[in-house]
């Protein structure tokens, strides 16, 4: 393969992919919480949490690809196994299965961190001008925020 030439020098490439890093991990792992209390949700609201949270694991399975790409096209290998996820994430894994108010407001947190830790990849994309990373996190956070409104809305 030919040496990469895109206007962001190495060091800006790692760096930033460093913070993309932790942004798949926390967005694999909140895929991964989300599509469980899919599985296992029970209760008066069964139906549609279940198909909420359908509906969020789903864009979040189209979102680990873009971010892992984004991640390959600064040309860096992308973390793909539950052991580096598990030391990049933010994102606190659940032990059994919680209720079903209990699943919605750790899915809240799951995607406020996640909107948290997009705003310290796009700072350090802003740094070294790197508009798509910025787009693309941009995106992410635009689409977290409103994700944890919609789930905040719900536990009322």
């Amino acid at each position: 393969m030919t040496k990469i030439d895109i206007g962001i020098n190495e060091k800006g490439r790692t760096e930033i992919a460093e913070g993309l890093k932790k942004l798949l991990a926390d967005s694999y792992t909140l895929y991964l919480q989300t599509h469980n209390f899919h599985w296992n949700v029970t209760g008066i609201h069964f139906r549609e949490l279940h198909l909420m949270f359908e509906e969020h694991y789903t864009e979040l399975a189209l979102a680990v690809d873009d971010i892992a790409e984004r991640i390959r096209t600064l040309d860096v290998p992308a973390p793909g196994t539950y052991k580096e996820f598990a030391k990049l994430s933010s994102i606190e894994e659940v032990d059994g299965v919680p209720e079903s108010m209990k699943m919605v407001a750790l899915l809240t947190q799951g995607h406020e961190q996640v909107v948290k830790t997009a705003r310290e990849v796009l700072k350090t994309a802003q740094e070294f001008a790197d508009e798509s990373t910025a787009s693309l996190v941009s995106d992410r956070m635009r689409i977290h925020e409103k994700t944890a409104w919609m789930l905040r809305a719900t536990s009322k």
